[in-house]
């Protein structure tokens, strides 16, 4: 079986019918014709969520679409993405997701913020932009529930996700458009564990103003909630053999390590740009602050509130204004606080670095108010 070769590209079957397809490679071949207009069904061996987006990238930029369509199935361990256009602060809790250990990422489609983890699928459709249907993508997806359990309730809607019994949503959509080649692509939910979906898909702190593409909550559920006989392979041979069937493809199932560059050259260089802090924060659309800060003296137990303005460009502070009572704090200080953060990076870790310098050159009752204003701008930043 295809499945069963590793470490080099195939040289039989439709799998070869994409190697003639890379970009790069025209040369012409007896056998190139059989593949045009062929379909290619793949699986990821990896659970990690940048090697998955970084196979998304490889596969737009050196495959052919004009010639070959692909539909990718793959996995995520825990793992929280956004959209191209989103803000991490207001999609998602960013400190219960460090708590956690589950990492974010951007992707280069648009639409909303999702959770993933071993018990969602999800489906990537390449094909050339004139091909592009996403209507016809998620037939794929409801016919093949229809197959196996036909008695299920799953209708895609007008903003192209699946809803389970007319309202709970089991499939979000997002997809990308370059100037010849699309993808689509789409969550499934089977199993994920929705306590830690509810969890992390909350804004780390209010008062952030922007004009991100925000999410649309909607209420979810799991395939095995409903049909708990649906068992994973079943589910997976389903939806090979729809995509063949609407499509007229006769593609089997193919396992890929995105990891391995012996099968996809350079595909490290796509992952390492999104597991860096400059795409999943810095991209974000400029934002700003508006907050108040509680305070509180440690010794005296002495309370005030501080208003707190910023505006982050590119995931940098460019601008920053505290606004507290000079019988709290001495304007002097509040003021060096406030040029210390101009030009660092929206990020506590980063932050605090830069103020650590500040509250050593101060002591007693000053020091512990000037600590805990530190640490309540700190709390913004997640």
């Amino acid at each position: 079986m295809l499945s069963q070769i590793r470490g080099t590209w195939p040289l039989i079957g439709c799998w070869s019918g994409v190697r003639m397809c890379q970009t790069g490679a025209r040369t012409k071949s007896s056998s190139s014709g059989l593949f045009i207009g062929s379909g290619l069904v793949l699986q990821s061996r990896s659970t990690d969520v940048h090697h998955n987006l970084a196979l998304e990238d490889w596969i737009d930029a050196n495959v052919d679409l004009q010639h070959c369509s692909i539909l990718l199935l793959w996995r995520n361990r825990a793992a929280v993405v956004i959209g191209r256009h989103q803000n991490p602060w207001t999609e998602c809790n960013l400190p219960a997701m460090q708590r956690m250990g589950i990492p974010l990422a951007r992707r280069r489609s648009g639409g909303g913020t999702v959770y993933h983890d071993l018990g969602n699928l999800n489906l990537t459709f390449f094909t050339s932009k004139k091909a592009y249907d996403r209507k016809r993508n998620l037939k794929v997806i409801t016919e093949a529930l229809r197959q196996v359990r036909p008695g299920l309730d799953v209708q895609a809607t007008d903003r192209f996700d699946i809803l389970l019994n007319g309202h709970y949503k089991i499939s979000g959509t997002a997809s990308r458009l370059s100037k010849k080649s699309s993808y689509h692509h789409c969550t499934l939910l089977y199993s994920a564990e929705r306590s830690v979906l509810t969890t992390v898909l909350n804004p780390s702190h209010f008062g952030i103003h922007s004009n991100a593409t925000p999410s649309v909550p909607s209420p979810v559920a799991n395939l095995q909630d409903y049909v708990p006989s649906l068992q994973w392979e079943e589910l997976l041979d389903a939806l090979v053999h729809q995509y063949n069937a609407e499509f007229g493809f006769n593609s089997a199932l193919n396992l890929v390590d995105p990891a391995d560059e012996s099968v996809f050259p350079g595909h490290q260089k796509f992952a390492s740009e999104l597991q860096s802090w400059d795409w999943k924060f810095g991209k974000t659309p400029m934002f700003s602050v508006h907050t108040f800060l509680e305070l509180k003296d440690n010794q005296s137990l002495a309370q005030t509130r501080a208003k707190l303005h910023m505006e982050i460009k590119n995931g940098l502070i460019g601008s920053c204004e505290l606004d507290i009572p000079a019988d709290w704090l001495p304007k002097r200080l509040s003021g060096e606080l406030s040029a210390l953060l101009v030009g660092e990076r929206f990020c506590p870790h980063r932050a605090a670095a830069a103020l650590s310098a500040l509250l050593r050159f101060e002591s007693g009752d000053l020091k512990d108010r000037l600590h805990n204003l530190c640490d309540a701008v700190l709390s913004v930043m997640g």
